[in-house]
Parts: C-alpha cells; structure tokens; sequence
C-alpha cells in the first residue's frame, strides 16, 4: 500500500482484508450484469430494479448490523457478514430466475453493508482518534488494488462468455470473502460496548450527524458517475474511442491506490475535514464542466484528452472527500455506539449503488451538458453545505459534554471552529 509501510499490524491485517473482499467485490460487479442478462435471461429493466432493491435492502440492515457490532463486538460481526457475503456471491452462480437473483442480491448487499460497517467499528476500537483517517486512508487503497484485480478476474469470465466461466467467477469471489473472514481472525478483538447507554436509534436521534451523512450520500454519486455516467456519455456524445473507458477507469483506480494515504496525512481533525470537502465539491464541479466539454464535437484524440482531464480533476475531488467524510465519521461518533453510527454513516455507499445509476443517466442522457451542470452543482452544493452542518454538529456535541468551548479540554477545543 502506498505510504503505507510504517503501518501497525492490526492495520495492515485488516487492509488484507479490505484487499481481499474487494477482490471478490469487483468480481461481483464485473460479472453479474452481463451474467444475468445474456445467460440467465432477465430483462435489463429487471436486472436494475433488482439490483436497486438488494442495495436498499444493504442501506437499512446497516444501522441494526452496525449495532449488532456494538453489543457482540465488531470482529464477530465482521466475520460473519464476510462468510454470509461469500455464500451470498457463490449462490449468484445457482440462481436461475427473477426471484432467486432479488434474494440473493439482498442477501449480498445486506452482509457487505454489514461488514463494512462492522469494519469501521473495529478500526475505532484498535486506532486512536488521531490516526483512524490514515488507516482507513490504507485501507481504501488495498481496496481499490482489490477491485482492480477482481475486475481483471471477472473480465475474464466476459471474454470466456459461458456460463461456467462466470460460476468459477463468483466461485472465486466467495474464495476471496472467505479469506477475508479468516484474516479477521488474526485482528484483535474490541471489546463490545456494555450497559446500554446508547438507544436502537440514536443515530436517528442525532439530527446534525443525519444531515451530514445525506450530504455525504450526494457527494458518493460520483462513484456511479464514473462506473455508469461516464461511459454512457463517452458512447452516446463523444468522439473518443469506446476504450477510453477503461482508461478512465485504471486512472482513477491507480490513482487512489497511490495517493490517497498521502491525501489523507492532511486531515487530521475536524476544521481540515470540512475544507477537503469543501475543496472536494469545487473539484467535482470542475470535473463535471470537463465531462460536459469533452462533448463539444471535437476530434476523437482531443476528446480522449480531455476526458483525462476531468478524470484526475474527479479522482483528486474523490480522495479529498473521502478523507474528509471518515474524519466526520469517526470524529462525531460516540464510542458507545460506534458500529451504530458507522453503519449509519456507511449506508450512504449501498444507497449510492441504489440510487445513482438512475440519478446520472437521467441527468445525463436526458439533459446532456445541462446534466453535467446540474451534477456538478449538487456536488458543489453539498460540499458548501457540510461545513455549517458539521459546525451545528460540534456546537451539539460542545453543548452536551462540556457546556462551552472556554471550558473545554485542549483535545474538544480543536474541533470548536
């Protein structure tokens, strides 16, 4: 892992396992469209509203997996929500109809949000406060080195196109999520949380927590913006060659494995977390007003070009929000009810993979350049906005514990901004 050598143990055990599920995550969305279209059958229109239903379902079982992981610690939980996602996945090669695949795909969905989750939690138990954000820095570059080579495995199975080739797929996706399970077990356990003192739903209850985790939800559109809305636009209004997707693809895929722990090293509390966002939402606007100049008519090599261009400019707004956004995670959550919060937190991911294929190709197949505009100013809306909400936020949590930023301890007095 880049910048990652002087890592502890605990963390780059668990950056193993991030590695390994996500191999078996990029499998997974490699696969499974084509798989359940051109072999199984389904309609696309299908494949989508299942594949919509199973992240929704992933999105609710968050927050009551998060807190499982409070009350019957965050390791056990991790563990099993990886053997579940790997039954989950090998089963996609057994499913025959509409029904089996919709079952399947919430089983999936629902022990991948839940390991994430449970992840988080255990990273909080192990890192003290002020290293979290750089391990979970390391730990999204092993992932994303992950998917790349899980996407490389299941390409494989697309250029086999039959039906075996794509059950030894996901044979190997469920491989990966049981490697992922046994590492867990190397991984210290943390203790769970004990006596009760935070409620089912106190993340609910937590409204200036609720805001920033919807403002986060808008700002992880770009992950289908680029697995979706970028090739979409690059077929349907470029001249660029189709190939300039997988390009697009590796450029940001490399790109985080190498930078983002250096990205990270720059946010250590609470102030820095909102200017990356901040800085993150003018990046990811610039880059949507790229996007939209890449369709301007011009020649397939200047649109290749410029399409790069937008890609780092996305890839540079991606890695400076994801390290504010686990710094606002980890930074307002109380550490009685750290899975609860995180799961919370996290279910923005799977509601992402839910809503945003129909939020971008609507945008964009639809309004074309206006689309890119309208996207962009969402991002950078969202990211103006987390500022004052993470400023109520604080306010809320200096009101509670300490009565006032005067008389607060040295360690509180850093977050009053």
């Amino acid at each position: 892992m880049a910048g990652g050598s002087e890592a502890p143990a605990p963390s780059r055990t668990l950056a193993l396992t991030q590695f390994a599920d996500s191999v078996g995550l990029g499998g997974y969305l490699v696969c499974v469209v084509v798989y359940f279209t051109t072999i199984v059958g389904l309609s696309p229109a299908g494949l989508g509203a299942g594949l919509a239903l199973g992240w929704g379902a992933g999105m609710l079982a968050g927050t009551p997996l998060g807190r499982l992981a409070d009350r019957w610690g965050a390791r056990r939980v991790a563990i099993v929500c990886a053997a579940v996602a790997g039954v989950a996945v090998a089963a996609f090669g057994l499913a025959r109809s509409m029904l089996g695949f919709l079952l399947v795909a919430a089983l999936f969905a629902t022990a991948h949000s839940g390991l994430a989750a449970a992840r988080q939690a255990l990273l909080a138990g192990l890192a003290a406060p002020a290293e979290r954000t750089a391990i979970r820095a390391r730990l999204q570059s092993a992932g994303n080195a992950g998917l790349a080579l899980g996407s490389a495995l299941g390409g494989l199975a697309l250029y086999a196109g039959e039906r075996a080739a794509y059950v030894a797929a996901f044979g190997l996706a469920a491989v990966s999520f049981g490697v992922a399970a046994v590492l867990l077990r190397r991984v210290p356990a943390v203790a769970p949380v004990r006596g009760g003192r935070a409620p089912a739903a106190a993340v609910l209850r937590d409204r200036p927590y609720a805001v920033l985790a919807v403002l986060n939800l808008i700002l992880l559109l770009h992950l289908p913006m680029l697995s979706i809305g970028v090739p979409l636009w690059i077929v349907l209004r470029t001249q660029a060659p189709d190939w300039m997707v997988s390009v697009l693809l590796v450029v940001n895929m490399l790109a985080v494995s190498l930078f983002q722990v250096r990205v990270a090293r720059r946010v250590r509390d609470l102030p820095a977390a909102a200017r990356s966002v901040r800085l993150a939402g003018v990046l990811l606007l610039a880059a949507c007003v790229v996007y939209a100049v890449s369709g301007a008519g011009t020649a397939g090599w200047v649109a290749a070009c410029v399409l790069v261009a937008a890609a780092v400019l996305q890839v540079v707004g991606e890695m400076l929000h994801s390290s504010g956004s686990w710094e606002i995670g980890f930074g307002l959550a109380p550490d009685d009810a750290m899975g609860q919060y995180q799961g919370f937190f996290g279910s923005g991911m799977a509601a992402a993979r839910m809503l945003g294929p129909v939020v971008v190709t609507t945008a964009l197949a639809a309004w074309g350049v206006f689309g890119w505009l309208a996207l962009g100013s969402l991002f950078l809306g969202a990211a103006l906005a987390t500022g004052p909400a993470l400023r109520w936020a604080v306010a809320r949590r200096r009101a509670r514990t300490c009565g006032g930023c005067a008389d607060a301890p040295a360690a509180n007095r850093a977050t009053c901004f």
